[in-house]
């Protein structure tokens, strides 16, 4: 039987994960599985897992479905019921079982990067993924951080993260930026373009973690390099995440991380040659 995994989020058509997965079923000799994207928002994501057989080993969910899936789901990862973030749905024994593999996807993009340990983080924005920046955070040894929000309401469902992580969380406004810039490392997860206006504040902070991974390098890691900080790009968390997702699926471990970091790289060139 063909066994099946994919992508859903909307939209899709640009997610580097298929590149990513199917690389990784390659590495591991796995001809009979199929990894697609699929265009899915929160209104059909009900419907169209219940047509999924017995054939569809997981999901990778990306925005914005993170947090809608949990009431579909069997059971739940600690993990990610502390972060309110489910990434990856991983089908066993007739049951949908959430996890999140974002959280490890940062630990590993720090820890390889040499940011193993930072002494303090800040983090920019309030969604989904500033609640796994807390959990990875966290898992470094942390247990503070300032978030930086437009306005504190943006800052509730991560403040509802911290507090079940057991953290302390400072919260600031992005008028007030610069009171949250004497730290060892800065987390933006803000979208594509949203952090250029504060690129040259944030070029002040030793390392910077970026999400962004296209178009790369962003304003922000430009103006970190040029002032001799570490930069971290959202490429390296991607990478990991999918491992794991891929580890989690087929219950192969481990997977080899280097043919894939090789075929979402080659991607990510094509890409940038083709609009160029």
């Amino acid at each position: 039987m063909e066994r099946r995994a994919a992508v859903l989020g909307s939209p899709i058509a640009h997610s580097l994960s298929p590149y990513l997965h199917r690389a990784a079923y390659r590495a591991l000799g796995l001809s009979g599985w199929r990894y697609d994207a699929i265009e899915c928002d929160e209104r059909g994501l009900a419907g169209l897992m219940a047509t999924m057989g017995p054939e569809w080993a997981g999901l990778s969910l990306t925005m914005p479905l993170k947090r809608a899936v949990l009431p579909l789901l069997d059971t739940v990862a600690d993990l990610a019921v502390q972060v309110g973030g489910v990434n990856t749905v991983v089908f066993r024994e007739g049951g949908r079982h959430g996890e999140n593999t974002d959280v490890y996807g940062i630990v590993r993009a720090l820890a390889e990067s040499g940011v193993a340990a930072p002494p303090s983080a800040t983090i920019l924005g309030g969604g989904a993924t500033a609640g796994s920046s807390l959990a990875a955070l966290r898992e470094l040894g942390l247990r503070e951080a300032t978030l930086v929000v437009r306005d504190r309401s943006r800052a509730a469902e991560t403040s509802q993260v911290a507090e079940r992580l057991g953290m302390a969380l400072t919260v600031r406004r992005f008028d007030d930026l610069g009171a949250a810039l004497d730290t060892g490392l800065a987390i933006s997860t803000l979208p594509s373009g949203a952090a250029d206006a504060y690129a040259e504040a944030l070029a002040a902070v030793p390392a910077v973690f970026d999400v962004v991974y296209a178009p790369w390098p962003t304003r922000l890691a430009r103006a970190v390099r040029d002032k001799g900080g570490t930069v971290i790009g959202g490429f390296a968390m991607l990478l990991h995440q999918a491992v794991r997702q891929v580890e989690l699926y087929t219950g192969r471990v481990p997977v080899p991380v280097e043919p894939v970091r090789a075929a979402g790289e080659a991607e990510l060139l094509r890409r940038s040659a083709r609009t160029d």
